[in-house]
């Protein structure tokens, strides 16, 4: 068989860039190992940044959010900022017959203090819920149930 119709045999096949069509005058889009560097990417230079233009530098306004841990009321006053009218204040406490006075009440009256000692308890702050209020605007911000 000869090559009569004009197109000339090739001697070898082409290679693989030319048959790809890599031009080898462009960079890679990948580093490339230099001579005495191992191929498995240590020591290697980070691909070029090829990607979006750095951002500029625009000054960022940080705004700083205080969080209020949340409050726990007992029978004694408490320093709080008010939710009401947002100032710091010592908390104001008020007394009122709950739960426990009730029971305390009605315990002296099954062992026999009727004639007056069951009402006791209601003399007792110690056995009443306590009512946490604002000193400046009246308003209610807690309250501490005995039972």
């Amino acid at each position: 068989m000869s090559a009569s119709s004009g197109n000339p045999v090739p001697s070898a096949p082409p290679s693989y860039e030319e048959t790809v069509g890599i031009n080898m005058n462009y960079p890679h889009p990948y580093p490339v190992p230099g001579p005495g560097q191992k191929p498995d990417g240590k020591g290697m230079n980070p691909p070029p940044y090829v990607g979006q233009p750095p951002p500029a530098n625009n000054p960022v306004a940080v705004q700083t959010v205080y969080v209020q841990q949340p409050v726990v009321f007992y029978d004694r006053p408490v320093q709080m900022c008010c939710p009401s009218c947002n100032q710091m204040i010592v908390t104001h406490l008020s007394y009122d017959a709950g739960a426990l006075t009730w029971l305390s009440c009605g315990g002296l009256c099954l062992v026999g203090c009727i004639a007056g000692c069951c009402l006791i308890p209601f003399c007792i702050d110690a056995l009443k819920d306590v009512d946490h209020t604002c000193p400046k605007c009246s308003a209610l911000v807690g309250s501490y149930k005995r039972l």
